[in-house]
């Protein structure tokens, strides 16, 4: 049989180092650099996301970067369209490519199925639509409920994003959370015909927590409240991936309060989201079987 195609992926926590080394790898190697981060796909969520700046990216061909607008509800499905197309140029022309990114939902597409390609009614979006405007505990309430009073728990009850996914599932199939799942991972991956090499970057929490207060104020004096304050001009609804996105939730949400602290309280509360983020995207890692060189098993 021949072999298969290779496809490296580097990803780590955020403010690990994860740019820098994909961009070395890239400039040593000629090849080009596939973004794995569900924030840098918004245009003009620049500072907050670390986006690769200009400069950065005049240094080695990027992908994956302001493929939609922050009023769009861009989906894993949309990403993995996009990355299979970027991936199957990239070998068409013998370029290498690097998936570099620590968002762990657009990671693990790389490793198995993205979506069971179930039908969901309108009726059943729009009756999920109007339980995540109530909350998440209204998502959760109404899921145990067609759950027969519990939930699975593999599912993250805490995300309204993966509740609401579920529960359209649930009420339009008629199926348990259990069996669609076991149905859902039986199916080959996109990226199944691809050999993966994969790399994670991490750091002593006491450095990366170092790293993180840094970034944080230096995102502040770079302008993350002035580009969140166009992000609030627009009015958009809070439950839009781009407007609970880290760094800005936070922003959005002191400067919808009046800006009641100073700025260093504002980078404190974005501080602690991200340090949350980190542990979210090990988990993620651990359950992709990935671990960083050194970590324990």
């Amino acid at each position: 049989m021949p072999e298969r195609p290779e496809l490296r992926l580097l990803t780590g926590p955020t403010a690990a180092g994860k740019t820098a080394a994909a961009l070395a790898w890239a400039e040593a190697s000629g090849g080009e650099i596939l973004s794995c981060d569900s924030v840098c796909v918004y245009r003009g969520l620049d500072i907050g996301s670390a986006k690769p700046d200009p400069a950065e990216r005049a240094r080695a061909p990027h992908h994956g970067i302001d493929l939609a607008d922050p009023s769009e509800r861009f989906s894993v499905e949309a990403y993995v369209r996009h990355a299979r197309t970027v991936v199957d140029d990239c070998l068409r022309r013998g370029k290498p490519l690097l998936v570099a990114g620590g968002s762990g939902f657009y990671l693990a597409a790389f490793f198995g199925p993205v979506t069971d390609e179930l039908d969901i009614p309108d009726a059943v979006r729009a009756e999920v639509r109007a339980l995540q405007a109530a909350g998440p505990e209204a998502l959760r309430r109404r899921l145990a409920d067609a759950e027969g009073g519990r939930l699975p728990a593999w599912l993250d009850a805490d995300n309204p994003i993966r509740l609401a996914k579920a529960l359209e599932r649930r009420l339009a199939s008629g199926r348990p959370l259990d069996d669609l799942r076991a149905a859902y991972l039986a199916r080959p991956g996109p990226f199944a015909d691809l050999t993966l090499r994969a790399e994670v970057i991490d750091r002593p929490d006491p450095e990366l927590r170092s790293r993180i207060r840094a970034r944080t104020r230096r995102m502040l004096a770079e302008g993350l409240v002035e580009e969140s304050r166009a992000l609030a001009a627009r009015n958009l609804p809070d439950d839009l991936p781009a407007v609970r996105a880290v760094g800005y939730r936070e922003t959005l949400d002191w400067l919808r309060a009046g800006q009641p602290s100073g700025l260093e309280q504002l980078a404190e509360a974005i501080d602690r989201s991200t340090w949350a983020l980190v542990g979210s995207q090990r988990k993620w890692f651990r359950r992709l079987g990935l671990a960083p060189p050194g970590a324990a098993a």
